[in-house]
């Protein structure tokens, strides 16, 4: 059974075009203004939220200018303002929004917990539904054959939940690729391409935490499909999809053959469909995408990140010429930067949306700290996102790192370049951002291929100097050698990137860093055993920094033969 399809609507595919390109050119000329866009953002959040108890505790109404602000607002996190949001959700109104949440977005936090993120009407208007529809901008322009038909596009992000939980005043508690925005929000042209796919809503019963089944039995129905597209945001979805591919092998063609879904008969058998995967598989003995779906043209992801590791590698899984567009620079608290061409990794700042302050991310983040400006900051330099919209959150620090690519018309566009955890045994205050490059330096000076990695301080018997052990998944075999010259090289390239491990080092605070090669699907299986426990995929990101004992082991635990190099 496949969902009515308003993709076949002549007219609502020109008005979705049109709004999306609209969108997109109203954002693109908003730059020309941006000092403008800023002010007014401001002036809106606080003259729409004076009346709030929060907008009265800091004097929203005798504010007027930025510097006012931020003398009358400290930088907050989401703890500091979670007092406020568990009280929204238990029922009060006018608390940090004048709005009322109409739902809570739900948001894994560095602890684990997770988050309620409140989001208004307001909100949705003004900041996210702009940058929303201008971010598929690439897409729909560049490639727009991957909306000639519903299954066109496999969307991995998209997991409708019909009975989703809600908070104590009965508003709905979920992830936001599980809203339904065009219902909830009076949007009719907000689905997204592949909500309407024959597995946008799956035809059969299925546990709703079982989602390493649901994301099987889409599969199952994809590769009947001439799919061109794949949307996964986060990059760790699409890259397992190679992996399950293989992995569910035999099951998906004999469900083929036999005409079943997850075992119950669905739609008709077809065995010359099989035959053909059969013989591909015979043929080339590991199977890829790019041989199931000969067609593809664009893969719809975070580009940055630990994604800088493996992409290269990822996009030939799906075919010569396959095109990687950016997801915009976003976190469930609001969007930082979209991309309004085909750039492979940055987005302009999205200045209608929310008044932006930046911390040097060198900097710890302190609620006195002083920020600076969008025009202010310096190409090639890493920085802590803090900013403040109508929907209720002032002077928030997301925790996202962005690091400035170049300007376009003046104003800075950026790209993800990690959390801003750090890790900080002996005073070397690592950033993700510093390890990844030091990471892709170290593979460009061997020639070594690596897939992914993950650090952590490592055990050591009391007295013992510290250093870090490094777990690096490589698709070839490195010989020992090859293992030992990637420790120096990646020791070396870490100290250049982080001047407080360059310190460490020095003074003896920390040894050098040994590297256990894991094998190429190593941190593939690890996602798997991680979306088994009832994580959504969405949530299971990759992570640099693993300290946890049992996480360590979870990854590093199936290869008994791993080698280990120290510099």
């Amino acid at each position: 059974m496949t969902s009515v399809d308003p993709w076949a609507d002549p007219a609502r595919m020109r008005s979705y075009r049109e709004r999306v390109l609209g969108e997109r050119e109203r954002l693109h000329g908003a730059l020309a203004d941006a000092d403008g866009h800023q002010h007014r953002v401001l002036s809106e959040l606080l003259e729409h939220n004076a009346g709030t108890e929060y907008g009265r505790a800091h004097s929203f109404g005798a504010i007027r200018s930025l510097a006012d602000f931020r003398k009358a607002v400290p930088i907050n996190d989401y703890a500091a303002l979670a007092p406020w949001i568990e009280r929204m959700a238990a029922g009060e109104s006018n608390l940090l929004s004048a709005d009322d949440p109409a739902v809570y977005f739900t948001s894994s936090g560095t602890t684990g917990a997770h988050k309620k993120i409140p989001v208004t009407e307001g909100f949705m208007r003004r900041a996210f539904f702009p940058f929303y529809f201008a971010a598929w901008a690439p897409l729909i322009e560049h490639f727009p054959d991957v909306l000639d038909r519903p299954d066109a596009v496999l969307n991995l992000k998209h997991d409708p939940r019909p009975a989703p939980p809600t908070t104590a005043s009965g508003r709905p508690h979920i992830g936001a690729s599980q809203v339904d925005l065009g219902t909830r929000f009076g949007e009719p042209l907000s689905a997204e391409p592949g909500t309407f796919a024959p597995w946008g809503t799956l035809p059969v019963p299925v546990d709703e935490d079982d989602h390493l089944e649901k994301t099987y039995l889409r599969l199952r129905l994809a590769v009947e499909s001439d799919v061109r597209c794949v949307i996964g945001i986060n990059p760790a979805m699409v890259a397992a999809l190679p992996y399950q591919l293989n992995l569910w092998w035999p099951r998906l063609v004999k469900e083929i053959r036999d005409g079943t879904l997850g075992g119950v008969p669905y739609g008709s058998p077809h065995p010359e469909r099989a035959a053909t995967l059969e013989r591909l598989a015979d043929h080339f003995g590991t199977i890829r995408p790019a041989h199931v779906w000969p067609h593809m043209r664009a893969l719809f992801l975070w580009t940055t990140g630990m994604a800088t590791l493996y992409l290269p590698r990822l996009s030939e899984e799906f075919g010569p010429g396959v095109a990687t567009l950016p997801a915009p620079v976003a976190a469930s608290e609001g969007p930082t930067g979209v991309a309004l061409d085909r750039h492979g990794s940055a987005g302009s700042l999205v200045v209608t949306a929310s008044a932006y302050e930046f911390l040097d991310a060198e900097s710890d983040i302190r609620p006195d700290s002083p920020t600076l400006t969008l025009h202010e900051l310096e190409p090639d330099r890493d920085y802590h996102v803090v900013f403040s919209h109508i929907g209720g959150l002032y002077r928030y620090a997301v925790g996202d790192v962005v690091r400035v690519v170049d300007r376009v018309a003046g104003v800075p566009r950026v790209a993800y370049a990690g959390r801003s955890t750090r890790s900080d045994a002996v005073g070397e205050r690592l950033r993700d951002a510093q390890v990844i490059r030091a990471l892709a330096a170290a593979a460009q000076a061997t020639g070594l291929d690596v897939r992914n990695a993950a650090c952590r301080v490592a055990d050591r018997p009391e007295g013992a100097v510290a250093h870090y052990e490094f777990a690096v998944a490589a698709r070839d075999v490195w010989s020992a050698q090859e293992t030992q010259r990637f420790a120096v090289e990646l020791d070396g390239a870490i100290g250049r990137e982080a001047a407080g491990y360059r310190t460490a080092r020095a003074a003896g605070r920390l040894t050098a860093a040994t590297v256990r090669r894991l094998d190429g699907d190593a941190f593939l299986r690890d996602w798997h055993t991680s979306v088994a426990t009832g994580i959504r995929p969405t949530q299971v990101k990759d992570r640099m920094f693993r300290q946890d004992h049992t996480l360590w082991g979870q990854l590093t635990g199936t290869d008994p033969v791993s080698e280990e190099g120290t510099a």
